[in-house]
């Protein structure tokens, strides 16, 4: 223990031992008690106000340890957390780690007030109720874990990317300080000045403090669901099946749909979900996107999560915890969640998402699954090798074959919505849409440009903004383009054809400047011409 610990005598006092405990190197520091332990150097214990632990607590100097967990409150103070994470720790919040505590309590609430109505109804006896009750711990347990593992999920996927979300960042805070929501200062969130110097030294926000954004964007989006329509909508309202155990919602599924915080407990999931896949900063920069509110942002959302079937695919790549690396892992579920975005931007701009939901996701599900189970015979051949190579790497990997696959095609299944849409605008078959769609795609090498366009690091918001219209124009000259192509009957490398019979000199010129503008370094004034070359060329 002497040597473990550090100490040097042969005798300490409990406060020497719990001290050396504390600066232990070890992987883990994990609290589990109250009080807090650790402060910056700068801070005092008068300033941490736990006078019961002043003779133990130590500051982040004395860390050795890799990551620290909180299953107390405030086991660090959080200009601790922050500095502690500045140095390569790895730390959420308090709010983040013991989340489970509460959680629980409010399912324990929320299955007692479903289960009273049926006892209630004499369907059910108190002590059977309890036998009941006790049978769904294991379930709670599960529902609580997994809820909390979301939320790191939700944390790791905005650190990836901590400077190209600070822009983003920056306006949820403005917004929810604007609206009063919000105290920086108290919160210990960086002003705009501390943000600018951030953003030149190429930093982001913290672990820590992107653990408060996630918890404010939360609260916020919660009330805004809650004042709205959206806990009424019958596709939504499924969220509400969600949010208990299995045997509760098959047995008294009556109790379920009757329940008096059936609002609430809509709001709470959709809110989370949306949150969690889409990060603290989802509705603000989508919103500021597109100027849609809280009822029409929701219905995308649900299009998009739905239509595509990413919570399948999201649970399949959970499935690979421990067995394939950490940093893969997670750029598996970036490549969703920046679908997810870029989708639900794509169903504001194209489609009413207030209203017949159900039948609306149903349309696009079926459509999206079509063109993917057929992407090899529809691609050209470029595109079905950019697809097996990308496909090969996942599976030396480690990666399931099946999920490689599909994993693999998600980059150009992203575009089966504008498919979609031709295909209903001019009743075309839908494969044949399709592989003229993807036709032209090749042709002008559209797939390269966008992919080389979103990954631009802009550190200015207001580019990244204009960058996104820019790319949707992109893509709403080229569907026009199909549109035209398929109408005359032909699809793929027969409609093309005649159109380059017909049109051959714009095509080759604007082909050329798009050639060069792939050749140099993309810019977003280089994308807006890309845009107006692709504008032109739909009208010719």
């Amino acid at each position: 223990m002497k040597s473990l610990l550090g100490l040097s005598g042969d005798t300490a006092t409990p406060q020497q031992v719990m001290k050396a405990i504390l600066s232990a190197k070890a992987d883990l520091l994990w609290f589990g008690g109250i009080g807090t332990y650790v402060r910056t150097p700068d801070e005092t214990d008068d300033e941490v106000g736990d006078r019961a632990n002043d003779a133990i607590r130590i500051t982040t100097n004395d860390l050795r340890v890799k990551a620290v967990g909180e299953g107390a409150n405030l086991g660090m103070t959080q200009p601790a957390r922050i500095l502690f994470a500045r140095k390569g720790g790895r730390v959420n919040s308090d709010a983040i780690d013991n989340s489970a505590g509460v959680n629980s309590s409010d399912l324990e609430v929320n299955i007692k007030i479903a289960l009273g109505s049926v006892v209630r109804a004499g369907k059910l006896t108190i002590p059977d109720r309890n036998k009941f009750l006790a049978s769904m711990t294991p379930d709670v347990a599960a529902l609580c874990l997994r809820n909390n593992y979301l939320q790191t999920l939700a944390l790791s996927l905005v650190e990836r990317r901590a400077h190209e979300n600070l822009g983003f960042a920056q306006r949820l805070m403005r917004d929810l300080e604007r609206r009063g929501k919000l105290d920086r200062e108290v919160e210990d969130l960086p002003d705009d000045a501390k943000i600018s110097e951030m953003a030149e030294k190429g930093m982001g926000l913290t672990r820590p403090e992107n653990a408060v954004l996630l918890a404010y964007a939360k609260i916020d989006l919660y009330e805004a669901l809650l004042g709205s329509t959206i806990p009424d909508d019958p596709y939504l309202g499924r969220e509400l099946g969600r949010y208990f155990p299995p045997a509760l919602t098959k047995t008294y599924p009556d109790a379920i749909h009757g329940h008096r915080l059936r609002r609430e407990i809509i709001a709470t999931m959709l809110s989370n979900s949306m949150i969690n896949r889409g990060g603290p900063t989802f509705l603000v920069r989508v919103r500021d996107e597109t100027g849609a509110n809280v009822d029409e942002i929701s219905g995308a959302f649900a299009l998009a999560r739905d239509g595509f079937q990413m919570t399948e695919l999201n649970t399949r790549i959970d499935q690979l915890d421990n067995k394939i690396s950490g940093e893969l892992q997670l750029e598996l579920y970036a490549e969703i969640s920046d679908l997810l975005t870029s989708s639900v931007v794509w169903f504001l701009r194209n489609e009413d998402t207030t209203g017949g939901l159900a039948g609306k996701v149903a349309h696009f599900q079926d459509g999206i699954s079509t063109v993917g189970k057929s992407l090899e015979k529809l691609m050209p051949p470029v595109f079905v090798k950019m697809m097996q190579r990308r496909k090969d790497e996942l599976i030396a990997a480690n990666v399931p074959e099946d999920l490689a696959t599909d994993m693999a095609g998600l980059m150009f299944l992203a575009r089966a919505p504008d498919i979609i849409r031709i295909a209903d605008e001019t009743s075309a078959n839908l494969k044949a849409a399709a592989e003229t769609f993807y036709a032209i795609s090749e042709m002008f090498s559209v797939g390269p440009l966008i992919n080389q366009a979103q990954a631009l690091s802009l550190d200015d918001y207001y580019d990244r903004i204009a960058l996104s219209r820019t790319i949707d124009a992109i893509s709403i000259s080229q569907r026009r383009l199909v549109a035209q192509l398929v109408a005359g009957g032909k699809k793929g490398a027969a409609a093309i054809a005649d159109w380059k019979d017909a049109h051959g000199a714009v095509i080759e010129r604007v082909r050329s400047s798009l050639d060069d503008l792939l050749q140099s370094d993309l810019t977003v004034s280089k994308v807006a011409v890309a845009a107006g070359l692709f504008s032109d060329l739909a009208r010719d």
